[in-house]
């Protein structure tokens, strides 16, 4: 076959970039013998590193990123999206593949197309993720145009795969799934590198931690868990013969687990919900127990998720929860939102809450801040079925849902 490929989504470091990036790599591995035609942006373009014999990239400019264009409050300029459309045109492709619905453009009529539809998340949640009624008028429209062009939709879970049939109306006969799975940096860390990093982020020495990994959006309600863990910092300070809430926030003195809050603070293009964040921590005065990192590169996250005693995700929901599965991989226990694939895929490897259960969630991590051996017994066990999970599975499902649209 000859695939089109609308890698103008590479340069996003949220899941969706990491979707595309790991499950083309792997396509093109898979399938030698067909060819991949990789339509980039400059900015794609520059971060694009997929070298294959089997892959040529047709760079298209653009007066603005697609990956930044895409916001949550932004739009996407005719022009830009006409130039890509006919890029494509000039092709004669097989077929098209569109990793993400976010970056999605016009095809040409009669062109066979796969797009993938990551969750629901912005139908269910349209004020958490789209601030203005502009913002929503132009995702439905594109959303609608992308289901009206594509033969099939490929997902990321079965759980997803039910949303977009109860949520946006598409047959389960037109939906196809390819699993996500943890990248190869993601694996068990040494108890020296997890010391080094901590160090490194700015954790004392003999400290404790959860952490949270991903944007800082009001559906992924980060807020609650800075209120969760002030409390849980409160206890363990009041257990420990401490007084007064100046003490919950003096680690040396109380023991009080530290937060490590690990995602871009800035230039992210969707929905953010810093200022309430910092709020809820002022608030709490847990200011000194709340660790901002920034972004963090895989080989240094690895290490920080491998020391956490969990990873905290209690979003609205989750298509997929990719950070749960890459903790997973390090052999740490997740605390996520049973609004997702997790409590299946990482069975027995977390506890599992509803969506606003905010006393599930700090008993949740007052038990494995409490129980070593517990912590350690889910953390293996979510090792264990993090390893059930490759990017060349997923690969394989893309390929045949492009075949099957091909045909």
């Amino acid at each position: 076959m000859r695939v089109g490929v609308d890698a103008t989504c590479w340069a996003n470091g949220r899941g969706y970039g990491r979707f595309a990036r790991e499950i083309l790599g792997a396509m093109v591995a898979l399938a030698p013998a067909d060819e991949f035609i990789c339509f980039v942006d400059p900015l794609a373009a520059d971060r694009f590193d997929l070298r294959a014999p089997n892959v040529r990239v047709v760079r298209v400019e653009q007066g603005a990123p697609p990956a930044v264009a895409a916001a949550a409050d932004g739009n996407r300029s005719p022009s830009d999206m006409l130039r890509l459309s006919r890029a494509v045109w000039r092709e004669r492709l097989d077929v098209f593949f569109s990793p993400s619905v976010y970056t999605y453009f016009p095809l040409p009529p009669g062109l066979a197309a796969v797009v993938t539809v990551h969750d629901t998340i912005a139908e269910r949640f349209p004020e958490l993720t789209l601030p203005t009624p502009r913002a929503r008028l132009f995702w439905r429209m594109k959303v609608a145009l992308a289901l009206h062009q594509a033969r099939l939709i490929l997902t990321v879970s079965d759980f997803a795969a039910r949303e977009i049939t109860d949520v946006l109306g598409v047959p389960s006969r037109r939906i196809r799934v390819a699993v996500e799975a943890p990248a190869s940096a993601y694996r068990p860390s040494t108890p020296e590198e997890i010391a080094a990093a901590a160090e490194r982020v700015g954790l004392p020495r003999g400290a404790e931690w959860f952490v949270y990994v991903g944007g800082f959006n009001p559906h992924k309600r980060v807020d609650a868990i800075v209120h969760a863990h002030a409390r849980v910092a409160r206890e363990r300070a009041a257990a420990r013969g401490e007084s007064g809430r100046e003490h919950a926030t003096d680690a040396d003195a109380s023991g009080a687990p530290f937060l490590v809050l690990v995602g871009a603070t800035a230039g992210d293009v969707f929905h953010g919900d810093q200022a309430r964040i910092r709020a809820a921590i002022e608030g709490e005065g847990t200011e000194r127990l709340v660790k901002w990192t920034g972004f963090l590169p895989d080989e240094e996250l690895r290490h920080v998720l491998g020391g956490a005693r969990a990873l905290l995700l209690p979003s609205e929901c989750e298509g997929f929860g990719l950070p749960a599965v890459e903790a997973a991989a390090c052999g740490t226990p997740v605390i996520a939102t049973s609004e997702s694939p997790l409590p299946e895929l990482l069975a027995g490897g977390g506890i599992f809450i509803a969506p606003h259960d905010d006393h599930g969630l700090a008993a949740a991590m007052r038990s494995l801040l409490g129980d070593l051996g517990r912590r350690n017994q889910l953390g293996a066990r979510a090792l264990e079925r993090a390893g059930e999970l490759s990017w060349t599975r997923g690969a394989a499902a893309a390929l045949g849902a492009l075949r099957e649209a091909a045909a």
